[in-house]
């Protein structure tokens, strides 16, 4: 029941929904989240460790970069099969659309570019 919740919770803020879409099926380094959503870095940064802390997400540390992608095979299976769910269901949604559109030009902009505009990574 706990690990049920916390997902439940963690998908409560839009911005986290956006943020779980986004990543599923990639890796995206959080300069390219921030982008995306255009919001701070450090707001980024807590919506994503709420994912992780419902272990939605996972995350990776490459340098200074640090890259977040859809939990794997041993997350719980509350966490896999409500991704799923949120994946199906924002398939035909139109902002789902508009924010697969703005992440293909997003992933075209190199890192350091992306840092560049938001500061620090």
């Amino acid at each position: 029941m706990r690990d049920l919740m916390a997902v439940i919770k963690a998908l409560a803020d839009e911005n986290r929904v956006r943020i779980l879409w986004a990543v599923q099926g990639r890796e995206l380094c959080v300069c390219q989240i921030v982008e995306l959503l255009g919001l701070a870095q450090s707001t980024v940064s807590k919506h994503v460790s709420i994912l992780h802390q419902a272990r939605l997400v996972e995350s990776r540390k490459d340098g200074r970069w640090m890259f977040y992608r859809a939990a794997d095979a041993d997350s719980p299976v509350e966490a896999r099969e409500i991704a799923a769910v949120v994946s199906k269901l924002l398939a035909s949604d139109p902002e789902a659309a508009e924010d697969a559109k703005r992440l293909k030009r997003i992933i075209k902009i190199g890192r350091d570019e992306l840092c560049r505009r938001h500061s620090r990574c």
